[in-house]
């Protein structure tokens, strides 16, 4: 059987490919990518950075493909790879150091945070960002650096936990 080829397919334009430079978990990159290229997929597709994740679709509001950019959550999802051009992006890869886990990993993996783990990369990203910005904060604080990141599994109360136990503050008890 033969495919047909389709009679518009050469009547498609050319996308040109754009030079971007990134800083990505320490190392620098220059990705040659299609302007339209959102930085989830260049992280993704291009650099390998598949805990990064891609929850809705591109909607942004689940908060599944949050990364940091100069150390500010951002979902990666909504932002063209072109607009992270020279800056510096932390993924949820480039969080553990040479001696292990970052202690908020290791806090989420402690205090249970973790279940399916779909929603974790965001999670922990969203409030790495709010522990870089305030170390101390209060639970209702870390309860809205949180608000933009979805979980299906828990009701948030360990990921809230885990959180103030790296801050060193006091969360509410138990109550899933």
């Amino acid at each position: 059987m033969t495919i047909p080829k389709r009679p518009w397919a050469s009547d498609l334009p050319v996308v040109e490919r754009i030079r971007v430079h990134l800083r990505v978990d320490g190392t620098e990159y220059d990705v040659f990518v299609p302007p339209h290229f959102t930085l989830l997929r260049v992280l993704r597709d291009e650099l390998g950075r598949t805990g990064t994740k891609e929850g809705c679709g591109g909607d942004g509001h689940c908060g599944a493909c949050t990364v940091l950019l100069d150390d500010e959550p951002v979902v990666s999802c909504l932002m063209l790879a072109a607009q992270a051009q020279g800056r510096s992006i932390v993924t949820i890869e480039g969080l553990a150091g040479d001696d292990g886990l970052d202690p908020l990993q290791q806090a989420f993996v402690d205090y249970g945070a973790v279940q399916c783990g779909f929603c974790s990369p965001g999670m922990i990203l969203s409030a790495k960002a709010l522990l870089i910005a305030n170390p101390r904060p209060s639970e209702q604080e870390i309860r809205e650096a949180l608000v933009g990141n979805l979980c299906r599994c828990t009701g948030y109360v360990k990921i809230v936990r885990a959180v103030a136990s790296v801050a060193g503050v006091d969360s509410a008890p138990d109550q899933e």
